[in-house]
């Protein structure tokens, strides 16, 4: 079983750790793409500020990403489990779960797929990007991302948390997204809505009990079974879909 992390916007500035080594990463066949869109990266963030501003989606109060990119060649690279923050990564605790690697690949607009050992440098690049002159990243690396992550994936089932961005840059055979739900009481009736920043959260606590654990299933149905047994409320309305329901 393999779990699909999206990555997070927040990110640790700063770090301790070898410069970057693209070959020493996760699927080192990707070094080539991965150094095309650093590249890419490198010379849209040293022209007009404005522009890789406005290309990237960050504003003025942002601008330090900006030399982040700069120095992606010359600085710290601590491990993809100690760089991404945010809601995700707070409940799912990746630097401290065993057996992570090898089990977990967290999606990047950046480098395609890293691992939680993979050692990394901080940076600004969201798969949603359209980066002259490669354009839309999601397109750039279902290209080359297609044929490595399919031969990875094999017959084992893959538990997707992905946003939808990052879903675009791989799909599965046999994928099973993890889509969170909200129930609620309202006027005595029974309302379902999907909330973003519950579905972060929630998705990481998932992936943390599956890990921790040492859950293995082969199946959606296994899946399933598990993970009400360690006390989630979830649903299989097809096979490719998994709801998690939470419950005000």
């Amino acid at each position: 079983m393999l779990i699909l992390l999206p990555p997070s916007e927040g990110k640790a500035t700063s770090g301790e750790g070898p410069r970057l080594d693209t070959g020493a990463l996760t699927l080192p066949d990707l070094a080539g793409a991965r150094g095309r869109v650093m590249a890419a990266l490198t010379d849209l963030c040293a022209g007009p500020a404005d522009t890789a501003m406005d290309t990237l989606g960050i504003g003025p109060g942002q601008a330090d990403a900006l030399k982040r990119n700069l120095d992606l060649a010359t600085a710290p690279a601590p491990r993809a489990a100690d760089l991404y923050t945010g809601v995700l990564y707070d409940r799912l605790g990746l630097a401290d779960l065993p057996g992570a690697d090898g089990r977990v690949l967290i999606f990047s607009g950046l480098w395609g797929v890293v691992g939680p050992e993979d050692r990394i440098p901080p940076y600004r690049l969201s798969m949603g990007v359209r980066l002259p002159p490669l354009g839309g990243l999601g397109a750039y690396w279902k290209r080359a991302l297609a044929a490595p992550l399919g031969e990875l994936t094999g017959g084992r089932l893959v538990v997707d948390c992905r946003s939808a961005v990052y879903a675009a840059a791989f799909a599965p055979a046999n994928g099973v997204t993890v889509r969170v739900l909200r129930e609620r009481l309202v006027d005595g009736s029974v309302k379902r809505s999907v909330v973003s920043h519950m579905a972060k959260a929630t998705r990481g606590e998932i992936a943390r009990s599956l890990l921790l654990e040492g859950v293995d299933a082969a199946t959606p149905e296994e899946l399933a079974s598990a993970l009400r047994d360690l006390g989630h409320t979830v649903e299989l309305p097809d096979p490719r879909t998994l709801n998690v329901v939470v419950r005000d």
